[in-house]
């Protein structure tokens, strides 16, 4: 039945990315001659596509769901614009294509060697055959296996002090909504799309599986982030992450100073929390932010001075550390 979908909303956005490049595209690059690009403007339709129907659709499905069961109310909602922004840069997925399609040829390479040396590729969708080459299994091995660590890769973002200074634009934003979950430094959703796209052609995965994928995890964390309330129930929310369970780790005091530098980091499901014990069930409603912001520090109101200062804390955390004082892991 999930193959069934999956196969029909291909088809719809690759009908989709074929009109739009006859009608729109190609014109354009024959008009100013750069029909050299032709083939790889016609690839990178595809995530545009996924990511602009992703937001049509979180903003069509989540925002009534926030005006109807807000978790806050909130007089001004001016803060939000340039989470909007960041959600536009971010979902249309042309950084994970990019770096997805620039490892290939190392990936290649790499494969090369290791069947010349009679080390068998990793792939495992080939695992068992018969049934993890089934799409629904191999996509959802996938899907743990990017999760598991993606885990990790929060953890890292915290843990520390100059990644956690990128990191902190994310956590800046202290009205939560669902528009929350792209606010990103640039440099680190370079690092990032780089970081996945690297084990997505390690683990064999497809471009347009990977795809399909990255919207899929982007999509439950925008329903993280929504500023409604969603009773998931004690069974659910072990089984995928509620808005509560990650709004605690936007909790002040709580999901970035707690033990080990804090907990509920999990992407899409709370297993590897719970693993690991870095879980947090209290669902109290908790200030969400910084403390330093508490305290005073800004870190900024637009996209260019919240980018800017990031690299000013990291400036001040490398002096820190050159001079013997300060701590450089994320407190």
């Amino acid at each position: 039945m999930l193959h069934t979908i999956v196969a029909l909303l291909d088809g719809v956005v690759s009908s989709l990315q074929t009109s739009l490049y006859i009608d729109v595209i190609q014109p354009l690059l024959f008009k100013f001659g750069w029909m050299d690009y032709d083939e790889d403007t016609y690839d990178a339709l595809y995530p545009v596509i996924v990511g602009f129907l992703t937001i049509v659709s979180m903003y069509a499905l989540l925002r009534p769901l926030e005006a109807w069961r807000p978790v806050e109310r909130w007089e001004n909602r001016k803060a939000l614009r340039v989470d909007v922004l960041y959600t536009w840069v971010t979902k249309l997925g042309l950084f994970n294509l990019f770096f997805f399609v620039a490892f290939q040829p190392i990936f290649d390479r790499s494969q090369v060697w290791l069947r010349y040396h009679g080390i068998a590729n990793a792939n495992l969708d080939t695992l068992w055959p018969g049934v993890t080459s089934k799409p629904i299994v191999a996509f959802a091995i996938y899907l743990i296996v990017l999760d598991f660590a993606g885990y990790w890769y929060h953890r890292w973002q915290h843990r520390f002090g100059v990644w956690w200074e990128l990191h902190a634009v994310h956590h800046s934003q202290r009205q939560m909504s669902l528009w929350c979950d792209d606010r990103n430094h640039l440099l680190d959703d370079v690092i990032q799309a780089g970081f996945f796209a690297a084990i997505a052609l390690a683990i064999g995965i497809a471009p347009t599986q990977f795809v399909v994928l990255s919207a899929v995890t982007n999509f439950a964390q925008s329903v993280q982030h929504t500023n409604a309330r969603l009773p998931f129930g004690p069974l659910l929310e072990r089984l995928i992450i509620s808005p509560s369970f990650h709004r605690r780790h936007h909790a002040v005091g709580y999901g970035h100073e707690g033990t080990a530098y804090g907990c509920n980091f999990g992407v899409l499901f709370p297993w590897w929390d719970m693993l690991f014990k870095t879980a947090s069930w209290n669902r109290a409603v908790e200030p969400t932010g910084i403390r330093q912001q508490i305290e005073g520090e800004s870190y900024g109101e637009g996209f260019f001075a919240q980018h800017w200062l990031a690299f000013v804390r990291i400036a001040r955390r490398l002096g820190l550390r050159r001079s013997g004082g300060g701590d450089a892991a994320a407190v």
